[in-house]
């Protein structure tokens, strides 16, 4: 068992990147962190308007995915403090719960001596969300492909390509998982599956060999985002149009609302702005924009 206060800090997470649905994401450099401090009682502190609300009891959800970590360890979880800060949105497809998850699985592991190796750990995750697309990416950090089968959680990481940025559109609403995967047919044509299998393939490949240019046909996906895209007021006009105002690529993030869109670092991403928060205007949204490297440290543990 561990010694000493720690804190953990997990990263934010874009999910499918357009065909790789379930199967495919990245890491942004939006933290949930951790401070962790052994002590006689077990004490759950959520902090911050974002996780107000939020239990501050053994029930919260960080301190539940800590005991995962005990129960894969076989192992009794020792009490501590945990005090809880996030500035991941809430429910905006920006993989909120993953990066809770993690966090409280690095946490629970790191308190108990690290019993449970890196892959493990993943294992734990993948299997507690029911598909690896957040929390491999939140764990590792850069971009990782990754599936989950009866056999265990498999994963490729590649380092983000040189000059490949992100940028986001957060509208203020919050979408809930559960209802965006409602609205999903429940079969699909052999068209549309050979149309998935194509694209995702072909944007793993472009991600790898730094590809830019092949991250527009890519990103095509009919998998989700178009049974999605009434959910989303705009998000059928961004997937179109986007790439006239400077974008790489699109995508609804995750389950949405959240939009990513990929641009080249070398240009001005100002144009995309404007279009972008036009988008929102006439849709009568409100939201932000933000540019984001893509974060390609993944989970940290430091002793305090």
């Amino acid at each position: 068992m561990t010694a000493g206060p720690f804190t953990v800090r997990a990263p934010a997470s874009s999910a499918n990147l357009g065909p790789g649905f379930d199967s495919l994401g990245l890491s942004v450099p939006l933290y949930t962190t951790l401070r962790v401090t052994p002590q006689a009682t077990t004490e759950i502190v959520p902090l911050g308007a974002e996780l107000e609300g939020t239990p501050a009891d053994e029930s919260n959800y960080v301190y539940r995915a800590m005991l995962l970590a005990a129960r894969r360890a076989g192992q009794s979880l020792p009490p501590a403090r945990i005090e809880i800060e996030t500035d991941v949105p809430l429910a905006r497809g920006l993989g909120s719960s993953a990066a809770a998850l993690v966090a409280g699985i690095v946490a629970g592991n790191e308190l108990l001596g690290r019993p449970l190796d890196d892959e493990t750990v993943l294992d734990v995750a993948a299997r507690e969300e029911g598909h690896p697309d957040n929390v491999a990416p939140a764990l590792f950090g850069g971009i990782v492909v990754a599936t989950l089968d009866k056999l265990g959680t498999h994963y490729v990481r590649l380092d983000p390509p040189a000059h490949l940025g992100v940028t986001v559109l957060i509208p203020d609403f919050e979408l809930s998982t559960s209802k965006a995967r409602a609205v999903l047919p429940k079969e699909y044509s052999r068209a549309d599956a050979v149309h998935a299998l194509s694209h995702a393939a072909l944007l793993a490949a472009a991600l790898s060999q730094g590809r830019l240019d092949l991250l527009r046909h890519a990103m095509q996906d009919y998998i989700h985002q178009i049974w999605r895209a009434p959910l989303v007021p705009g998000l059928s006009d961004i997937l179109e149009e986007a790439w006239k105002h400077g974008a790489l690529g699109a995508a609804l993030s995750g389950a949405g609302p959240t939009v990513l869109c990929f641009h080249d670092t070398r240009e001005s991403s100002a144009p995309l702005h404007t279009y972008l928060h036009a988008v929102m205007a006439r849709n009568g949204l409100e939201g932000r924009v933000l540019d984001f490297p893509i974060d390609a440290a993944g989970t940290l543990v430091e002793r305090t």
